[in-house]
């Protein structure tokens, strides 16, 4: 935990620096940045964030054991939305989400970089929520393959991609039911670092390739707030075509369909039961880098993939105090190629705890740090909002 508390200690310490006042032209005192919260005097953003017009950046330390250790920048904006009174009269609507706009660049030990821009927004006239990413990515990863006589081989790759994404989704009539279309371009080099495989496993294609994927979904969201649930259900299906037709140098159908429920138990919220279930599947020919991986805490990125992945994993929140909380959590999931493989694969797990703060009360948002255990090794991760976010 000592690289937990180095950083909160750096993150406070640089906080404490931009507790100042600000002032218009003529030296007049307008506003004040505030580190503090008027109701407990603990530290806490929310109103730092609004007075500065939303611009938090935010200093992040990598700990992905796919990628390595290494550090990130995010400047984000946050702007809270004045909601419509046709949401205000509805108490089971979902209330609209914050806008959030942000940049990001890292750099990890294992020389993996990448730099970003994003956007997340509602346009409340039309009722239509929409995402918007663009970057740079030079990422070296590892990646595991079974070949006859070898068994599982691990082998590396340099990775890099730009990649642009937009989503657009819109609001059914007054519910929390959402149907929308989405885009990915994607631009490819990839080249493999000692591998001791053999080149005619891999397709030419595949280490130099465009991808142009167009998509659709469905999604239901009743969450109390998009950074830390306490109560609701997030439902999504989206159904993705990466065709020649639309561009693309690979033919295959990718399918995820997942769920996150929330249940508060005890008084005042005390403690929060997070239940998720995640399925992927891909029809066709993808790239080995595409492939649907296992994502949970504990177990690198790419480490077990397969055409089908299904996991399900819970997190129990304990909020110990106003400010802080303690987390625990564990999972399970399987990656296979063919459903007759479902027996053989076997099932990797996950498990550990973890911390919260309530860095921003008006936002409700939590920060804090994971330590997680999979099948072969231990990962530590820092937590900006929910663990969960798709």
């Amino acid at each position: 935990m000592a690289r937990s508390k180095l950083f909160f200690c750096f993150f406070s310490c640089w906080l404490i620096f931009f507790d100042v006042k600000g002032q218009d032209s003529l030296g007049r005192q307008e506003w004040k940045f505030s580190i503090k919260d008027s109701l407990d005097n603990a530290i806490d953003l929310s109103d730092w964030i609004i007075n500065a017009k939303g611009f938090v950046p935010v200093p992040y330390i990598i700990t992905e054991p796919a990628i390595g250790f290494g550090a990130a920048i995010a400047p984000v904006f946050m702007k809270k939305r004045t909601q419509p009174l046709s949401v205000l009269e509805h108490e089971n609507i979902a209330r609209i989400p914050p806008d959030i706009t942000g940049a990001f660049g890292f750099y990890t030990d294992s020389k993996s970089w990448g730099v970003g821009a994003g956007r997340s927004s509602t346009i409340i006239k039309w009722k239509l929520r929409y995402k918007v990413f663009a970057g740079y990515l030079n990422m070296n990863l590892n990646f595991y393959k079974t070949i006859p006589v070898k068994g599982e081989v691990k082998y590396g790759a340099n990775i890099r991609s730009i990649p642009a994404f937009l989503r657009l989704q819109k609001q059914v009539g007054l519910s929390n039911w959402y149907m929308g279309m989405q885009y990915l371009f994607v631009k490819t080099k990839a080249k493999l670092e000692q591998s001791i495989l053999p080149d005619s496993l891999f397709k030419p294609k595949e280490l130099d390739n465009t991808s142009s994927i167009p998509g659709i979904l469905i999604e239901y969201d009743k969450r109390d707030n998009v950074f830390t649930p306490n109560s609701g259900i997030k439902a999504h299906f989206d159904a993705n075509f990466s065709q020649e037709f639309f561009g693309s140098d690979f033919d295959y159908t990718h399918l995820n369909g997942y769920m996150y429920a929330y249940l508060p138990l005890g008084n005042q919220e005390k403690w929060v039961c997070g239940f998720r279930f995640d399925m992927q599947q891909v029809f066709g020919d993808i790239p080995f880098y595409f492939k649907p991986g296992l994502d949970l805490r504990g177990i690198p990125r790419g480490r077990y993939q397969g055409n089908t992945n299904i996991l399900v994993e819970t997190e129990q929140r304990w909020n110990v105090t106003h400010r802080w909380s303690a987390v625990f959590f564990t999972g399970a999931g399987k990656a296979f190629d063919a459903y007759d493989e479902f027996g053989d694969a076997g099932w990797e797990y996950n498990y550990g705890t973890g911390f919260r703060y309530l860095l921003a009360r008006k936002f409700k948002l939590y920060m804090g740090a994971d330590i997680a255990k999979g099948p072969e090794q231990w990962g530590f991760y820092i937590q900006f909002g929910s663990a969960w976010l798709k």
